[in-house]
């Protein structure tokens, strides 16, 4: 007998992937930005120009700051569930973890 994922699984997995790919592009894009602002604010000489850019750039570190801790997170729940012998929960807990590190890259 063989197995043929039905058609709403296929699409699921179809979107969870490329919500994947988007968080992926998402976060290399907040990492671009924040250098990008950070480098016109390292060459201004302008104080508003500074200003604007560097709190820009601060936004953009923010978002990807706020994924790592979620990430650390994901990765002591993943720790907890093992040591009590959860492995579903543990496995769980370190996808997510994976997100969010894919996400703050």
């Amino acid at each position: 007998m063989k197995l043929i994922p039905s058609k709403p699984t296929v699409i699921c997995a179809g979107m969870l992937l490329s919500v994947s790919v988007m968080n992926v592009y998402a976060a290399e894009r907040h990492i671009a930005l924040a250098l990008e602002h950070a480098q016109t604010t390292a060459k201004s000489g302008d104080v508003k120009t500074i200003a604007n850019h560097a709190d820009a750039a601060k936004g953009h570190i923010k978002v990807i700051d706020e994924h790592l801790k979620a990430g650390v997170t994901s990765l002591d729940a993943a720790i907890a569930h093992a040591k009590q012998g959860h492995s579903d929960l543990a496995k769980k807990s370190a996808e997510e973890a994976v997100l969010h590190l894919n996400a703050a890259q």
